[in-house]
């Protein structure tokens, strides 16, 4: 992955986009009703159709958003209540996708070994809109001067290749070692997809990539060149070159956010960065990556990094949203804390390019953290009264 093979891309943001990303935001997921977990159980099961679980969902969804619309939660998700996990729901409607149970401890995990595998045995193809339906049960839920509020989550594109790898890509439908031509689906099928979401309305959107911040684990950096033979750093530049590629359709009145997660599994994660936080990646991510926004985790030093150093590579034209509050456990941050930290983020990037949320998600995969509902409430209220003091009511 070396060298843009694209034929075209999304320009790098020319100016700063003015909100969203909103000051105080979420990540997207949410633990999921028992009413949902009942239902995808009875699915699951062949004991509840495909349309049945979705009219569960439809309820859980429609009293999750009257709740957000309620609390003054700027950003509107469905909660990724019809989602078994963050990525592999979306990722398998894909034409050439498939899934296989084959999961491994978490000690595995942490060496870089995917806890479920994913695997390409035919051609990549966008034969159907997936989340276009989604949004437009959100778009029928919020007042008209909220729809473009709404926050479409979707895994990155650089999850297939990160999870699959060349030996779980199909040599018969891909033979060349380079993959040029799969990348190249790859792009066309997520252009799709969001020209798609546009159409329909959509102003917002979120790719979801644990394999950016994967890439600041030194072991797993590691263990990625010996066990695939693939240079690190070349990995990292050319999956920027995948992001501006697939995201290249998306008109400039569409914010593009990635949020980059270190692993959210019941509360745990998968890998642990370094002392020197996002640094490995950092002028890749920030100079090349195409995005308005970064959603980034650093409430916690052994996975984000002691400081805030790595975002003097951040271009005065992306806003930077700072996940400096736990999604992972109930205990409550000190205010005193959080904005003490937001300061310090201050000395290297300007106030307006910064903005508070969650670090992750509070329910990645249906399991769900170890947090009740209402802690999820708790974690936003107070990003929205540390907002308010440290920028004002934007």
């Amino acid at each position: 992955m070396t060298g843009s093979i694209y034929t075209s891309s999304r320009p790098a943001p020319t100016t700063l986009v003015k909100l969203p990303p909103f000051r105080h935001e979420h990540v997207g997921s949410f633990l999921r009703p028992k009413e949902v977990l009942e239902a995808r159980a009875k699915n699951a099961a062949g004991t509840l159709d495909a349309a049945g679980l979705r009219a569960v969902e439809d309820v859980a969804i429609r009293e999750h958003v009257a709740q957000l619309l309620k609390a003054g939660v700027k950003d509107i998700t469905d909660g990724e209540f019809r989602r078994q996990y963050f990525h592999f729901d979306f990722l398998k409607q894909l034409d050439g996708v498939s899934i296989v149970n084959s999961k491994v401890s978490h000690e595995e995990a942490q060496k870089g070994l995917p806890p479920i595998k994913l695997t390409v045995p035919a051609k990549v193809k966008h034969s159907k809109n997936i989340e276009v339906d989604n949004f437009l049960f959100l778009k029928s839920l919020v007042p008209a001067d909220r729809v473009a509020d709404i926050k479409i989550t979707i895994p990155s594109p650089t999850m297939i290749h990160f999870r699959a790898g060349r030996g779980d890509i199909s040599k018969e439908a891909y033979p060349n070692d380079d993959l040029h031509a799969f990348f190249e689906d790859v792009v066309q099928a997520y252009r799709e997809e969001i020209s798609a979401l546009y159409e329909a309305g959509c102003r917002y959107i979120q790719l979801d990539d644990t394999n950016l911040a994967y890439l600041t684990d030194e072991t797993m950096r590691a263990n990625f060149q010996k066990q695939r033979g693939e240079d690190p750093e070349a990995v990292v530049k050319g999956y920027a070159d995948l992001i501006n590629a697939s995201i290249s359709t998306a008109p400039a009145d569409m914010v593009v956010g990635i949020h980059l997660c270190k692993g959210n599994y019941q509360s745990t994660y998968f890998a642990k960065g370094s002392s020197a936080g996002y640094e490995p990646i950092a002028a890749t991510l920030f100079g090349q990556v195409n995005v308005n926004a970064f959603f980034l985790e650093w409430e916690d030093g052994e996975r984000s990094g002691k400081d805030f150093s790595a975002l003097r590579h951040l271009p005065p034209t992306k806003v930077v949203v700072l996940g400096l509050v736990s999604s992972k456990y109930a205990d409550m941050e000190s205010k005193d804390a959080i904005r003490a930290r937001l300061e310090e983020a201050e000395k290297v990037v300007p106030k307006a390019q910064l903005s508070l949320s969650p670090q992750c998600g509070f329910s990645s995969t249906v399991e769900g953290n170890a947090i009740t509902p209402a802690d999820q409430y708790k974690k936003l209220q107070l990003c929205a009264e540390i907002a308010d003091e440290f920028w004002g009511s934007e």
